[in-house]
């Protein structure tokens, strides 16, 4: 695994990255519901984090740093082209920078009908035509309404842990908030090689405990056949 601090540490594990959480219950704290319907981010307004000044402070690097990027409804139907609306919205490299976003932004099941909230490497848009995406492809899980908070967050740990076999595949992942259902969906670079989606694949329902089938979509195919495209892989 890449390390990138000065002193060689290994990039935290999901686990890690989940036990450093400052505020593990994210939907009960204050600040989980203050990001407007234009998907502004508020920052904690009490100052309750205080360094100690016994211990320095020492963050915990990430082995790739990730980008938050958000489509709002209202924006989107004025859109001249797909993904016009889209704005990045902030970018992290340490678990610390990590958990004092999330605890402050809205989960999918707050989010507005429409939305799509999505997690990228850095300098990867979330887009078909990024030049890393363009050969990829996407597996996807679905929910009822309201029930993808905990897969959301499992599926960003999982991420940014880098507990996929083969992470470098990954791109990034994207939260879809429709009227009847939510939609998460895993984007990764090279989609024909089978190996390495079905064991993102397989790795991914782990993390989840998802027992229902999910299926892989080419971005070619979605090109072409818009929602008539075809799944290439089951697992």
């Amino acid at each position: 695994m890449a390390v990138e601090d000065s002193q060689k540490t290994a990039a935290p594990t999901s686990e890690e990255v989940a036990n450093a959480n400052p505020k593990p219950h994210g939907d009960d704290v204050a600040g989980s519901d203050v990001v407007p319907e234009g998907g502004e981010i508020v920052g904690d307004s009490d100052g309750s984090s205080k360094k100690s000044s016994a211990v320095p402070y020492q963050p915990h690097l990430l082995e790739n740093q990730w980008t938050f990027w958000f489509d709002n409804p209202s924006a989107k139907s004025k859109q001249t082209a797909w993904g016009s609306s889209m704005r990045s919205i902030f970018t992290f490299s340490t678990v610390e920078e990590f958990w004092s976003v999330y605890n402050n932004i809205r989960h999918p099941s707050k989010l507005t009908v429409g939305a799509d909230f999505y997690c990228f490497k850095s300098k990867i848009e979330p887009k078909w035509e990024d030049p890393i995406c363009t050969g990829g492809g996407k597996w996807t899980v679905t929910f009822g309404k309201g029930k993808s908070d905990t897969s959301w967050l499992y599926t960003l740990l999982a991420m940014i842990g880098e507990q996929f076999e083969h992470g470098e595949e990954i791109c990034g992942a994207v939260v879809n908030v429709r009227a009847k259902q939510e939609k998460i969906s895993l984007w990764t670079k090279n989609a024909s090689n089978e190996a390495a989606q079905l064991s993102i694949g397989r790795q991914w329902k782990v993390f989840l405990d998802y027992n229902d089938v999910i299926g892989f979509i080419f971005h070619d195919d979605a090109k072409k056949h818009d929602r008539g495209a075809k799944n290439r892989y089951t697992i």
